[in-house]
């Protein structure tokens, strides 16, 4: 992931969302401190961070929202997501409208959310790398199968015929190769390359 922020406004209310990637509690309440300063007129700013695997450290402040309506929301949606050594902060301008507990409940998680979305928070999948070769005719038909499929196309070469390497994830690899397999009735070729974890970005609903 990387260091990102959006916002949104409900009933006159501006949010803004912040997320940054941090490996120690310290990163985490600096980030903190940056965000408030910035923010010193805000009404609120709430916050959640996670540092470590397996959940290891979690903190988390409503920062003068009614309780279990700001700080909760976020850390849920941060550990729904799985998402570990990070930190959000959700400013709030408040605009003289009152959400209630359950709008503000929706208003945090939303702003969790949207900054997470903003800084493509990815997870460690295992990958599988395959080396594929089709021939020219079949090229135009694999090209647009592939636009629907959960792969990442790596390379292509274009000489005597088409090869092209993919990275999947291990979990979808038999439906990728089965689809590629049947749009070519069985003419493509794959050897599988390489084996590893890697990244892959988590698309989620920004209206959570």
């Amino acid at each position: 992931m990387k260091r990102a922020d959006d916002e949104f406004i409900v009933n006159k209310s501006r949010f803004i969302g912040y997320a940054t990637p941090v490996q120690t509690t310290e990163e985490a309440l600096a980030f903190l401190d940056e965000i408030r300063n910035k923010h010193r007129d805000a009404t609120h700013n709430c916050f959640a961070y996670i540092v470590g695997q397996n959940a290891g450290i979690m903190r988390y402040s409503d920062d003068g929202e009614p309780g279990g309506t700001a700080g909760m929301p976020i850390i849920e949606v941060m550990k729904a997501r799985g998402v570990v050594n990070c930190a959000v902060v959700v400013t709030r301008y408040f605009g003289g409208v009152l959400l209630g507990a359950g709008g503000l409940v929706r208003a945090y998680s939303h702003g969790c959310a949207i900054a997470l979305n903003a800084a493509e928070v990815c997870q460690m999948h295992p990958t599988q790398r395959w080396m594929c070769e089709v021939s020219y005719p079949l090229w135009d038909k694999v090209q647009h199968t592939m636009k629907s499929l959960p792969i990442k196309l790596q390379d292509t070469d274009f000489t005597a015929s088409v090869t092209f390497s993919i990275d999947v994830k291990t979990a979808d690899a038999e439906y990728v190769s089965g689809e590629l397999a049947r749009v070519t009735d069985g003419r493509i070729e794959m050897l599988l390359e390489d084996e590893s974890f890697a990244p892959w970005i988590e698309e989620e609903d920004a209206n959570e």
